[in-house]
């Protein structure tokens, strides 16, 4: 009896500090979720040729895409323009530069890859003017893109970036002659920050974008379509759905969109190395008012309340769904299942290749003509 109770008395401080490890652990996975983070440099410069205006780049699925992209630097130039590829082998890619970079510039090696392409409205060469949204986040900065119709375009930027990922998508609804709403929203580095400063993954952030759709009926709006990209497409989602406004949202554009959480993030995890049962455990974590904090949430993630196939009775306009079939970040398994479960609303054409919120960078053509015929299809332009 002796040598079990010493046994025990061995044993029970390493289970009690197994269990204490695995619990900071599920909450630093947690934490990793709902916490903005920077940019990441996940791509490294090998070498510029300021003679030929060539940069090559490590190979990767991103760096290898075809088509126009950016890249986020550190030294004289901050955001650099790449162009095509013209020539890589197993370990590197050699692309265009579309920013000229000058003999002697200084360009630290690590960097960021990047779909935005465009990092300010002045690049666009139209017609724009800063506002400000009176959201419950406080004063969020938005771009606002005139124009005549009554069908405003209010756009929702991803999560980690900021509004200037939308501006690729402002040229194709100028053409169609509507107003664009390009806003931010708390947490994303330059709306304001919330007490606790976490993403809500959409559960929080849909107040503001609903802010931004009364600001545009106060100028002239009488309908609205809201674009999001990639966590911005929960959000738009989380819009539609819970909106006091929603008589006025006229259709959803979604772009690499999170339609539902728990199925991104069992992905993200599996492509991180992290093993089963932990990212359920995380995911418990975070929806749970006891431990939602100890996660580094606010307030409790409301899985269900954002798993838009689940709820995708609850949805009324149509959608246009747009998203590679092999994103790599969102997969795009959930979009496929909300166009099954609504194929009187859902428009999906198929695009493979591009990667995460790149089909504009990979297939300009075939994504705006995506959104001019589902826009005019749907009487959202100014000539419908």
């Amino acid at each position: 009896m002796k040598s079990l109770r010493h046994a025990v008395a061995l044993l029970l401080p390493a289970l009690l500090a197994f269990a204490a490890g695995a619990a900071l652990l599920v909450f630093s996975i947690g934490r990793r979720v709902v916490t903005p983070r920077g940019r990441v440099a996940d791509t490294e410069i090998l070498a510029v040729d300021t003679g030929a205006q060539t940069v090559e780049l490590t190979r990767n699925l991103d760096t290898e895409l075809p088509g126009r992209y950016g890249l986020f630097t550190t030294g004289t130039y901050g955001y650099v323009k790449l162009g095509a590829v013209l020539s890589a082998d197993a370990g590197r890619v050699r692309r265009k530069l579309l920013t000229k970079i000058e003999p002697g510039a200084k360009i630290d090696r690590a960097a960021g890859f990047s779909g935005w392409y465009y990092t300010s409205p002045s690049e666009l060469h139209l017609p724009w003017e800063p506002v400000l949204i009176g959201a419950p986040a406080g004063p969020c900065p938005a771009w606002l893109f005139p124009a005549e119709c009554s069908t405003w375009v209010i756009q929702v930027h991803g999560r980690g970036v900021t509004r200037a990922e939308c501006l690729r998508a402002v040229p194709v609804f100028h053409a169609l002659g509507l107003p664009a709403l390009v806003v931010s929203y708390r947490n994303d580095g330059e709306a304001p920050r919330s007490r606790g400063g976490s993403y809500a993954l959409g559960a929080s952030e849909w107040r503001d974008v609903d802010a931004a759709i009364a600001y545009a009926l106060r100028h002239g709006a009488e309908r609205v379509l809201l674009m999001g990209w990639s966590m911005g497409g929960a959000i738009a989602l989380q819009t539609a759905v819970s909106s006091g406004h929603r008589d006025a949202i006229a259709g959803l554009v979604l772009d690499s969109p999170v339609v539902d959480w728990r199925s991104v993030l069992k992905f993200q995890a599996r492509q991180s190395g992290i093993v089963d049962p932990l990212p359920a455990l995380a995911m418990n974590a975070l929806s749970s008012r006891l431990t939602a904090r100890l996660s580094g949430s606010e307030t409790a993630i409301p899985f269900d309340r954002l798993d838009m196939v689940a709820r995708a009775d609850e949805l009324s306009v149509p959608i246009l769904l747009l998203h590679s079939e092999d994103d790599g970040f969102v997969p795009a398994d959930a979009s496929h299942a909300l166009a099954e479960a609504r194929p009187d609303l859902v428009t999906m054409p198929r695009f493979t290749g591009a990667r995460h919120t790149k089909i504009w960078n990979y297939d300009q053509t075939g994504w705006t003509a995506a959104i001019e015929e589902w826009s005019r299809a749907n009487g959202f332009s100014a000539s419908a």
